[in-house]
Order: C-alpha cells, then sequence, then structure tokens
C-alpha cells in the first residue's frame, strides 16, 4: 500500500494509536494501550517510532495479558536500541500522556470498534466522504476503496 498509493503521492497516510483501547471496547480506558502509545511516542523522539510499533506487535502476550507493562516497554526499548535515560525520562514523565488521550477522543469520534482500523477521508466537488476499514484486510479490500475515492476525483 505505502509504495502502490503514499510513495507516489496518491494517498497521504497518518497514523494514530488508539490511546486507552482495551478489551476490544473502545472507552474502557486501557492502562497497556496507553503504556504502549506512550512509550511509541517517547521512541519517535529517537526516531525509532516504527521500530518500537513493529516491535510492540511482535511481543504481544494478549488482550489485558501484562504485554506492556512499564518493565515489558523497557525492555522492548532497549531491544530496538533507543537510548536507555532519555526514553525513561520521557516515558517516566508521561510527556505524551495527552497526545494518547486525545488519540483516544478521535477514535471514539472516528466510531473505530477495533483495532487496526482505518479511515479514508478524501474531498470530492468539495464534499468531505470517509469510509473506513476495520481489521486487518488484504491489500486488495484497501486498493479497493482508495481506488473508488481516487476514481471519484478525490483530492
Amino acid at each position: 500500500m505505502i509504495s502502490t498509493y503514499v510513495t507516489t503521492g496518491k494517498v497521504f497516510y497518518t497514523y494514530r494509536t488508539a490511546g486507552n483501547w482495551v478489551s476490544g471496547n473502545i472507552g474502557d480506558g486501557g492502562v497497556e494501550s496507553q503504556n504502549s502509545a506512550m512509550a511509541a511516542y517517547c521512541a519517535a523522539d529517537q526516531n525509532k517510532f516504527w521500530e518500537m510499533h513493529d516491535a510492540l506487535f511482535t511481543n504481544v502476550l494478549g488482550e489485558d495479558a501484562g504485554s506492556f507493562t512499564s518493565r515489558r516497554l523497557q525492555a522492548i526499548a532497549q531491544n530496538i536500541g533507543l537510548n536507555m535515560n532519555a526514553f525513561n525520562s520521557c516515558y517516566s514523565s508521561q510527556k505524551y500522556l495527552d497526545q494518547a488521550n486525545q488519540d483516544f477522543k478521535a477514535a471514539q469520534g472516528s466510531g473505530i470498534q477495533g483495532t487496526p482500523w482505518f479511515v479514508l477521508t478524501y474531498t470530492v466537488n468539495g464534499q468531505t466522504q470517509t469510509s473506513s476499514i476495520d481489521g486487518a484486510q488484504p491489500f486488495n479490500v484497501f486498493q479497493q476503496d482508495i481506488d473508488k475515492a481516487l476514481a471519484a476525483g478525490a483530492k
């Protein structure tokens, strides 16, 4: 998807965490989701957001199973080569708590019901259009929605 649409300039891609997601129910508030979101943003301070993102998904033990305790997040940060003093300072200060909470509120406002969730927003003839894709779907599902939007003259 990135090589077909993003690098060609056809699509602008923005990634957000889901902030406080827990037990498949947005709105319950989830310490582990919030912790992992803050850790990812702290990793971004060291230009390693995507490395942390990938490591977080690789190290999931199960839903609400202790995957993202502070101790595990520190181990993941160390494994991806972060400066641990900088990471620990950022994470323990909760520097990105507000950002994680904003992401959560944006997810709620977008009607997101699970993760991953993708929202395609585009403008046709001055009118904002949206569609969403729920879950980790194959490329052809994204391709169908994106091509439909582009064919309609999406901007």
